[in-house]
């Protein structure tokens, strides 16, 4: 079974998106990773709470065994929270929440502490050499793209703008 320590490791950059100083996972992504991951995998929106005018949303996402529950109070695009929210608000911050529940298992939990990127251990000159030497022989541009998000789980931002540009060369190659 995968770990907490592998999934913690995928790079979910590409499916991000940023509103203002915020980042947000695409949540449809997040679950197509949770259930590839994990095909048993669950989960439940709990009855919202509510404070003043503003209201919090739970999700609880059970999947390895393990039950994790997040909340999120529905915000608006200034990260503030949204007084007497209306349906659209509260879905938004539900699919938000099941995001965040989901990150909790590890998928994209380093967005939340505020980090660019996952802490991925140092690879080597030949590890970086042998991806290279994959991306020269692959004879379609499907098989590229497999390479680049195997690479993108393993390699750091500056290995993997080495990494693009060999791509880019091979991928026009191709397509010539």
């Amino acid at each position: 079974m995968i770990t907490f320590n592998e999934l913690k490791k995928i790079n979910v950059n590409e499916h991000t998106e940023k509103k203002g100083n915020l980042t947000y996972l695409s949540w449809a992504w997040s679950v197509d990773q949770l259930l590839s991951n994990d095909p048993m995998a669950t989960w439940e929106y709990k009855e919202p709470k509510q404070f003043g005018d503003t209201l919090m949303v739970f999700c609880s996402v059970t999947a390895f065994s393990k039950t994790m529950t997040a909340q999120l109070p529905v915000l608006d695009y200034k990260n503030k929270a949204v007084l007497n929210p209306d349906a659209m608000a509260v879905n938004t911050a539900m699919q938000r929440c099941l995001a965040k529940a989901i990150a909790l298992h590890g998928i994209g939990l380093y967005i939340y502490a505020g980090e660019d990127l996952p802490q991925i251990e140092p690879i080597g000159q030949d590890d970086l050499e042998n991806v290279i030497k994959e991306i020269n022989k692959a004879d379609s541009v499907d098989e590229l793209m497999g390479i680049y998000k195997e690479a993108s789980t393993k390699f750091d931002k500056v290995s993997l703008a080495k990494l693009k540009t060999y791509l880019t060369d091979r991928k026009n190659e191709l397509e010539a």
